[in-house]
């Protein structure tokens, strides 16, 4: 036995900080007063709703719960900041103004406990609008010190790694989440005010399609077959449109296996929507107004900052061909340009390279020099228009030009907002699209699509003309934040593991 106790892994030794609270953690329950026992408090205003309020609550009771966040004062008077949903509100307790007993367990609180306070609302001396609490509640222990009142949480990574800590020590990230909320439920609304159905497609599905990404492979064992889980939910979206449901819409989580960088994150949340009898140009009609709206109604304003630039939502956006953007940034006229060879002559003559798998074509180098020459220099929101179809699968052919499709994305600080397309409905052409997407896959590109039989037999069913748009919500969230990170608008950002 004593051999066994020896080899036993051992405890690391907790700090004094650490012992002290499990020792009062330990009286408290020895003392039949487990705080982790309490089951509810019913609580009856918040920090915020006192200060707007104040007038009218004055010398009422109120029961209001929160989070410890400091304590102050010495003896027979303690003040207290109580942190609660809405914000902060100062405590006073006073101990000829409560229960004896009660003052004194009170006293041994720390900061970061949970605590129901029983009291009346007033104002100090000093005109501070508070709490004269009656009688306190311990509803939970906090075992772990809060970081230095001072400093906070300041490390990005350790913030992200704990958003539980984030969003006590720092009120403005939950706001940047509550904004998010406000976001979301405002795209519903406006979705939901003309029409749109929303609908819930499968995460899991046998083939990767709607996008050119590459996905995350799953095994179902029951089924003993690899599974894809999503890049995009397109193709069933478009399945309901055949099906007549005339306008659909689906907010969900997208997932790509690709890098990480301040615009990327493994998993995203995006809004895709689609619309029979529309085409591309309604779509823009429709990602104006709803992000502009979004930002008038949450914000008040159409100025926001982003990435250190000034930004005008004001309605009105600029929509600009993407051969005229290289034309434009570039100085290379690709209409004037009717060979491939000459077009990628063109684009390597300004330093831009095709990619080893993409095939050297027209609509591959006028791509290439809008992506890696024009996009970081469109600031003001900017609709990109007309893509090449060598890069648009799923996109209609242009009937002015067939090498180009009607598609957009939209452009704001050099980001993309969204994509949208006149979705492509001929069931032959498809065919021949997703037959190049195999054969780009079968050369090395893993980001390339998969042929989809049962698409193609929906598109053969007949599908009206069709408009549709993908919104990325978490970039429009870091607009209307102003943050440069996804990570600052995902509440759990995927991180690498630390090491053991």
């Amino acid at each position: 036995m004593a051999e066994e106790q020896k080899n036993a892994p051992q405890q690391p030794e907790l700090s004094e900080l650490l012992r002290l609270r499990r020792e009062k953690l330990t009286a408290l329950q020895e003392a039949g007063e487990d705080p982790f026992q309490q089951t509810k408090f019913d609580w009856d205003a918040t920090s915020q709703q006192i200060k707007d309020n104040f007038d009218a609550m004055e010398g009422k009771s109120v029961k209001v719960a929160g989070r410890l966040m400091s304590k102050r004062g010495m003896g027979k008077v303690s003040f207290c900041d109580l942190q609660d949903r809405d914000g902060r509100i100062q405590l006073y307790a006073r101990q000829d103004e409560m229960d004896e007993e009660v003052y004194k367990k009170f006293k041994k609180f720390d900061i970061g406990d949970i605590v129901g306070v029983d009291g009346e609302v007033f104002r100090t001396q000093r005109g501070e609008m508070s709490v004269r609490a009656k009688n306190i509640t311990l509803l939970s222990k906090s075992l772990l010190p809060l970081p230095e009142k001072f400093h906070g949480l300041q490390d990005k990574e350790l913030r992200y790694r704990q958003r539980y800590v984030d969003l006590i020590m720092n009120p403005e990230v939950k706001q940047s989440f509550v904004i998010r909320s406000q976001f979301i439920k405002h795209v519903r609304n406006f979705m939901d005010q003309r029409g749109y159905i929303e609908v819930e497609t499968p995460v899991l599905n046998t083939i990767s399609g709607g996008a050119t990404a590459r996905p995350f492979v799953t095994h179902h064992n029951t089924l003993d077959i690899d599974m894809y889980m999503r890049i995009a939910t397109e193709l069933p979206l478009k399945r309901l449109i055949v099906g007549g449901l005339d306008r659909v819409y689906e907010i969900g989580r997208i997932f790509r296996n690709e890098g990480m960088d301040p615009k990327h994150n493994p998993e995203f949340t995006t809004i895709e929507l689609y619309q029979a009898y529309a085409d591309f140009n309604d779509m823009m009609d429709l990602f104006e107004e709803l992000l502009s709206s979004a930002a008038q109604k949450i914000l008040g304003t159409y100025e926001v900052e982003w990435q250190g630039e000034k930004i005008d939502l004001t309605p009105g956006w600029p929509r600009m061909p993407m051969h005229e953007a290289v034309k434009k940034y570039c100085g290379i006229d690709f209409m004037a340009i009717t060979s491939d060879e000459e077009a990628v002559a063109a684009a390597k003559a300004i330093g831009v390279e095709l990619p080893e798998t993409a095939d050297k074509t027209w609509g591959n180098a006028l791509y290439e020099c809008f992506d890696q020459r024009v996009e970081e220099k469109l600031i003001q929101p900017t609709f990109i228009t007309m893509h090449p179809v060598d890069v648009s699968p799923l996109a209609k052919r242009s009937p002015k030009d067939p090498r180009l499709t009607e598609r957009f994305e939209l452009f704001i600080c050099h980001s993309e907002m969204g994509n949208a397309f006149s979705e492509l409905n001929d069931p032959i052409d498809q065919r021949a699209r997703f037959q190049k997407q195999v054969e780009l896959r079968d050369k090395g590109d893993d980001e390339a699509g998969m042929m989809d039989e049962d698409f193609i037999t929906a598109l053969e069913y007949g599908m009206p003309p069709t408009g549709g748009l993908g919104i990325g919500i978490d970039r429009c969230v870091m607009l209307l934040t102003g943050t440069d990170s996804i990570r600052d608008v995902l509440l759990f950002p995927t991180m690498k593991p630390l090491e053991k």
